[in-house]
């Protein structure tokens, strides 16, 4: 059974109230458990099981690379609850882009409050690496908005 078969049965799954699979097929076995996502499965067969393992763990290298080009980064995180906006207004040209050079004080965004709009300012100099939300969208107390690369 290949990893294509696997993922059209999972395909299939996903569209129905069955929760749980098992296949056996050329001596292939494999038991599909779903509870509110597929977070269960077993595959008992070698060849198959050790392609699953690759993918696995080069999506883990590549997790761990990028956290560790990121630990470096200033995350500019949300001091409030409300809605965040990438400009003063929709006609308006965003504050910053990624790459935009930015001193301490800046304004980078402002987010909405019980109809305030409260700037949100960079606590360093640096430059944009990344912007994590979407204009318009809400956001949460402690949400990372922005992460800068110091200078």
């Amino acid at each position: 059974m290949e990893l294509n078969d696997l993922r059209e049965l999972m395909g299939l799954l996903k569209d129905t109230d069955i929760t749980e699979l098992q296949i056996e097929k050329d001596g292939v076995r494999v038991k599909i458990k779903r509870e509110k996502f597929f977070s269960h499965l077993e595959v008992h067969h070698p060849a198959v099981h050790a392609a699953i393992h690759e993918k696995i763990e080069a999506k883990e290298i590549k997790k761990e690379e990028k956290a560790g080009s990121e630990e470096r980064l200033f995350a500019v995180k949300s001091p409030i609850v409300g809605t965040f906006y990438r400009s003063s207004s929709p006609d308006s040209e965003p504050f910053v882009d990624i790459g935009t050079k930015v001193k301490k004080g800046q304004v980078l965004c402002v987010i909405e409050a019980m109809k305030i709009m409260n700037e949100i300012e960079s606590e360093i100099d640096g430059v944009i690496a990344r912007a994590l939300v979407e204009n318009g969208h809400p956001v949460e107390y402690g949400e990372t908005l922005f992460l800068i690369e110091p200078v």
